[in-house]
């Protein structure tokens, strides 16, 4: 029995996993799935605004019991401070050594890119997650003067790049990609990026069978608008990750498209949610687009071992899709309930349309 906590969150965020329990509960029902989950409403704007207190080690520690965590959205506009958000999303990542996060970049119908040409996009950044920015080194010298100094360190150790490298060649062989893009701005970052390099040419090397190259990432950012459809997995660092993502998603329809995955391939544990926010102007509307906390899913039971219930969910948002079952930012009319409603009704009647 594989144990899920369901973090719901705030703003939309609680709405789009709504539908994604939908979901797993007719997986429950219909297939016997040895799935439970345990739904945490505390971990929420909500909760901290009681308490004051964003994630408590209390409940960090049972957190850590489960085998793999279901997350809306976090970010609530009565909490001014911006640590709240933080202190959930990057205790986790960093608690639980998180170390990839699995963005896919797919176009799942050619109506949904902005680009003039229709092919297909289907890629796959594997970003850094527990290193660069994001660890919070540096500080303020002067702060608040005129003669203010703010430093923030990007920190790249070589266990750190050597195993998000090594990952996404191996993720690449398994999953028959056949080339893998490193990202990153070895040009100017001449130490931190110099070390990538470094570890991205000795393991490709061992992975004669995949195809590597290298794009600065001011150039990866023209060629993902320009010839999207070229790229197949592009490995880079935390922050870079973070920016190409969300461009990813918007050439392939928008963030409610763009599903996501933290994991430890070693410990098996790991974190899924939808790349968007929590979008409070959107909250309560009945609006979101439930695609991405519903495909989050479909990766987050792939991961745990079952391939099979990860194609059905899959196949059925295809369903949907090809029968117009869709929220307003695709150019729908459904609402996220309507969208949640036809995925789950039709989980064991899809055709298989997966291209």
């Amino acid at each position: 029995m594989k144990r899920i906590a369901v973090i719901p969150g705030d703003g939309i965020g609680a709405e789009v996993i709504q539908e994604g329990l939908k979901i797993l509960n007719a997986l429950i029902s219909n297939s016997s799935l040895p799935v439970s989950y345990k739904v945490y409403p505390d971990i929420s704007g909500e909760g901290y605004l009681k308490t004051g207190v964003a994630l408590s080690e209390e409940r960090f520690e049972e957190l850590k019991a489960y085998d793999a965590i279901y997350l809306g959205a976090v970010g609530d506009p009565r909490i001014s401070d911006p640590e709240y958000a933080k202190k959930i999303i990057l205790t986790i990542r960093f608690g639980l050594d998180l170390y990839v996060n699995l963005r896919p970049v797919k176009l799942l119908h050619p109506s949904f890119t902005p680009l003039e040409q229709k092919k297909n996009i289907d890629f796959v950044i594997v970003r850094e997650n527990t290193e660069d920015l994001y660890v919070s080194q540096g500080g303020f010298f002067k702060k608040g003067t005129e003669d203010e100094i703010a430093i923030q360190e990007s920190l790249n150790t070589y266990k750190g790049v050597h195993r998000i490298i090594e990952y996404a060649f191996r993720y690449a062989e398994e999953k028959g990609r056949k080339r893998i893009t490193l990202v990153d701005k070895s040009n100017v970052l001449t130490y931190a990026h110099d070390l990538w390099q470094r570890v991205f040419w000795t393991q490709a090397k061992k992975h004669p069978g995949i195809q590597a190259d290298h794009l600065y990432v001011d150039n990866a950012a023209q060629q993902l608008v320009k010839r999207p459809w070229e790229f197949q997995v592009i490995v880079t660092t935390n922050m870079f990750g973070d920016i190409l993502s969300d461009l990813g998603g918007e050439i392939v329809g928008g963030l409610g498209v763009a599903p996501s995955g933290n994991i430890n391939p070693e410990s098996g544990k790991g974190m899924f949610e939808p790349v968007h926010g929590s979008a409070p102007k959107y909250a309560g509307q009945n609006v979101a687009n439930p695609f991405a906390a519903i495909l989050s899913l479909s990766l987050l039971l792939d991961y745990l071992g079952f391939q099979n219930e990860a194609v059905k969910v899959e196949q059925a948002v295809y369903e949907a899709i090809a029968g117009g079952v869709y929220t307003r930012d695709l150019g729908g009319t459904a609402s996220t309930s309507q969208v949640g409603d036809f995925v789950a009704h039709n989980l064991y009647s899809s055709p298989g349309l997966i291209p």
